[in-house]
């Protein structure tokens, strides 16, 4: 006898989600703390370094987020977008893509304009945002408008062999299936915590999948409006994005378990709160190394400097105390600043006797320097 797969959106009571307040209730704790710790940090920068630090996290979001779809953006590019679009320095950057722009523009809006009210056509100019060409990789796709009759499906696996992860509701009904999560988005419940609220849009609108592409990066980008609308500010200090890439095998298992299941969704909201936790946490140490920075160069400020040293220092600086593996030696001081052998070595040296750098002492070959913290 045939079984046929009844998804999540073909229940009864969809899209009446129900969860078990009570198992949810030790990891809502721990994700409002590392939320709370987050903010809280924040509160020690000033104006320049708070732009510094939401520069930092929204750069990483407009990686990782495209990075979860496969898709890889230079990193410079989305440099450069992000410092067009907060009025930071660009000097040395290149002019990014329209695709780029695109996206650190939709996530911009998203949490700037917070309090606007989401609607079919700023989610439809959201999407055309994207993909400002009419294409996704080499397929022309539908832009700026809902997809079209064709069935929509999540498939992987060879020809003949394939196999179908979720089936998206079908192109009938889907105006009224978006109409009504948009007004559930723009009137919640009073009562509704906000954590929760935000996993929730993400799960509900994924599971539309209303447009051709862009889905995962629009689910996204709303989850990043939900949580500035519980934070009440217009600026990202984590970035759910980044910890979802962590985690990306188990966030497509949890939404395909979900998404074949009935509307009691406490898993995936158990999960989506320790994204969350895990988030935020990795964020504190991006407050910190902000902070770690301003410090550094208010202890250097007086020192005789060439532009090639400072990219080279502040190369270091952002990637924080573990994050550039080795340090910086010749052979990496003359791919990042472009100059040769003998000039490396030199401006390296007079770092070290300026007390910028120290020695590893791994010496050999791996010999390199580090940022004296």
């Amino acid at each position: 006898m045939q079984t046929f797969q009844v998804w999540i959106w073909q229940q009864a009571d969809w899209p009446q989600f129900r969860w078990d307040q009570g198992a949810l209730s030790s990891v809502l704790a721990r994700a409002r703390l590392a939320q709370g710790k987050v903010l809280g940090a924040t509160r020690l920068l000033d104006a320049n370094l708070m732009l510094e630090a939401v520069a930092a996290i929204l750069v990483e979001d407009g990686v990782t987020t495209s990075a979860i779809e496969g898709e890889r953006l230079d990193l410079d590019a989305v440099r450069s977008s992000v410092a067009r679009h907060l009025g930071l320095p660009t000097a040395g950057l290149p002019v990014p893509p329209r695709a780029v722009d695109g996206l650190i523009e939709v996530l911009l809006d998203a949490t700037r304009h917070f309090e606007s009210p989401l609607t079919a056509e700023r989610l439809c100019a959201w999407q055309a945002a994207l993909f400002p060409t009419g294409y996704s990789g080499l397929h022309q796709i539908r832009t700026g408008s809902l997809r079209g009759d064709e069935p929509m499906q999540v498939i992987s696996g060879r020809i003949g062999h394939e196999r179908v992860h979720f089936t998206a509701p079908p192109r009938e009904g889907l105006d009224h299936e978006l109409n009504r999560f948009l007004a559930w988005f723009n009137a919640s419940p009073a009562d509704l915590d906000g954590l929760i609220r935000a996993g929730l849009a993400h799960l509900w609108f994924v599971t539309l999948h209303p447009f051709e592409d862009g889905n995962g990066r629009l689910a996204r980008a709303i989850t990043d409006m939900a949580l500035s609308q519980d934070e009440r500010q217009p600026m990202r200090f984590f970035s759910l994005s980044a910890q979802i890439l962590r985690e990306r095998e188990s966030y497509y298992d949890i939404l395909e378990r979900t998404q074949r299941d009935g509307v009691d969704v406490t898993d995936w909201l158990t999960w989506f709160l320790s994204q969350v936790e895990s988030s935020a946490t990795a964020s504190e140490r991006t407050v910190a190394n902000t902070l770690a920075k301003a410090r550094f160069w208010l202890r250097h400020q007086a020192i005789d400097l060439n532009e090639r040293q400072r990219k080279a220092l502040n190369r270091l600086l952002d990637a924080g105390p573990e994050g550039f593996e080795g340090g910086i030696n010749t052979r990496k001081y003359m791919s990042l600043t472009k100059t040769s052998r003998a000039t490396a070595y030199r401006e390296l040296s007079e770092l070290v006797e300026k007390g910028c750098l120290t020695p590893t002492h791994k010496g050999g070959r791996s010999s390199g320097y580090e940022i004296v913290w």
